[in-house]
C-alpha cells in the first residue's frame, strides 16, 4: 500500500509496482483517498488492507504522504507536525496493530548540514528548520511505534511530476539568457524512479529494521546540478552562473552539506542507486517532456 500515491514518489512507486511480476496485490491511495492525517481512517484502512494481504506475505505500508514545504513549514510549525510527524504516528500504530511492515520516508534535513563528510545513519541529528524538525519528529515515532519499520532519508528529490529542481531549472532556462544558482549548497540529485525502485527492494529485502539513506550516487552542488540538467535541454550550461546562499535569503535554513552516506544501504546488501548524473541523463530519456515543464 502507496500513501501519498498522487506525488511525484508516491506515482513512481505505483507505476513500478504495477508492472512488478513479484507484486500480487497493491493499493496506491492519494491524499484524497486517505487523509494520513484521520486516525479513524488511517487505522480503518490499514486493517483492511492487511487482511488479504496476510495471505500474499503480509501487508507493506510505504509512506511518501508529507508536507515538504520547507519554508511554508517555518510560518506553520503545528500544520507541518501534523502532517510529518503526527500522521506517520498514527499510521505506524495502524501498521503494528496489522502486523505490517511500513516504509516511511525522511529527509537530510535532520542533520545540521554543517559536515564535511558524508552522514551516516548513527551520526547525531541537529535539525535547524521548523520542516526538519517536523520530520525527524516522525522518525522518531514510527521507529518506536512500529517494531517492522523501515526509516529511508533521502535528499535533492525530483521527478516528472509536482513542484522540484529539475522542472523548474527547465522552465527558466527556456525563459531567461542567464540564471543565478547557489553553489555553496552540496548533495546528492536523486530520481523519484530510482528511489521508488530502492524502496521496493528494501521492503522486500528482509533486512533489519531501522534507518538507512538512500540518494543518488555522487554529488555536487545547486549549481553543478542546473548546469547538467541545461545541458539535458540542449542548451549552453554556461547559462547558468554561480552565487551565493546569502544572495538568496529564505526563511528555512538551508544545509550547507546534504550529502548521505550510503554505507547502510549497501551493508544491507541492497543495489545502490546509480551516478547522481546517470539517472538524469536516464530521466530526461524516460520522462524528458515532462521534466521540461
Amino acid at each position: 500500500m502507496v500513501t501519498g500515491a498522487g506525488g511525484q514518489l508516491g506515482a513512481d512507486l505505483c507505476r513500478l509496482l504495477e508492472a512488478d511480476e513479484r507484486v500480487q496485490a497493491w493499493a496506491g491511495l492519494t491524499r484524497g483517498e486517505l487523509d494520513v492525517t484521520d486516525a479513524a481512517r488511517v487505522r480503518a484502512v490499514v486493517a483492511d488492507q492487511a487482511r488479504p494481504a496476510k495471505v500474499q506475505g503480509g501487508l507493506v505500508v510505504i509512506n511518501t504522504a508529507a508536507w515538504t514545504d520547507v519554508d511554508g513549514a517555518e510560518a506553520d510549525e503545528a500544520g507541518a507536525y501534523a502532517a510529518n510527524a503526527a500522521a506517520p504516528a498514527r499510521l505506524a500504530v495502524a501498521c503494528a496493530e496489522a502486523g505490517a511492515t511500513m516504509v516511511h520516508i525522511s529527509t537530510d534535513y535532520v542533520f545540521d548540514g554543517m559536515a564535511d563528510k558524508p552522514y551516516e545513519t548513527h551520526d547525531p541529528v541537529a535539525p535547524r528548520s521548523a520542516y526538519g524538525r517536523t520530520k525527524l519528529a516522525g522518525e522518531q515515532a514510527v521507529l518506536e511505534l512500529c517494531p517492522a519499520a523501515y526509516v529511508v532519508r533521502t535528499a535533492w528529490v525530483y521527478g516528472a511530476s509536482g513542484r522540484n529542481f529539475v522542472r523548474t531549472i527547465a522552465k527558466l532556462a527556456r525563459e531567461r539568457d542567464t540564471l543565478a544558482v547557489v553553489d555553496d549548497q552540496r548533495g546528492s540529485p536523486t530520481w523519484t524512479v530510482d528511489l521508488a525502485a530502492g524502496l521496493i527492494e528494501l521492503a522486500a529485502s528482509g533486512a533489519r529494521p531501522g534507518i538507512y539513506h538512500c540518494t543518488g550516487g555522487g554529488d555536487t552542488t545547486w549549481y553543478g546540478f542546473a548546469r547538467a540538467v541545461v545541458s539535458e535541454l540542449g542548451l549552453d550550461p554556461a547559462k547558468v552562473r554561480p552565487t551565493t546562499t546569502g544572495a538568496f535569503p529564505r526563511p528555512a535554513p538551508r544545509p550547507s552539506y546534504s550529502v548521505l552516506s550510503s554505507r547502510s544501504w549497501t551493508d544491507a546488501g541492497l543495489t545502490p542507486p546509480r551516478p547522481w548524473r546517470v539517472a538524469l541523463a536516464a530521466a530526461f530519456a524516460e520522462s524528458g517532456d515532462a521534466l521540461r515543464g
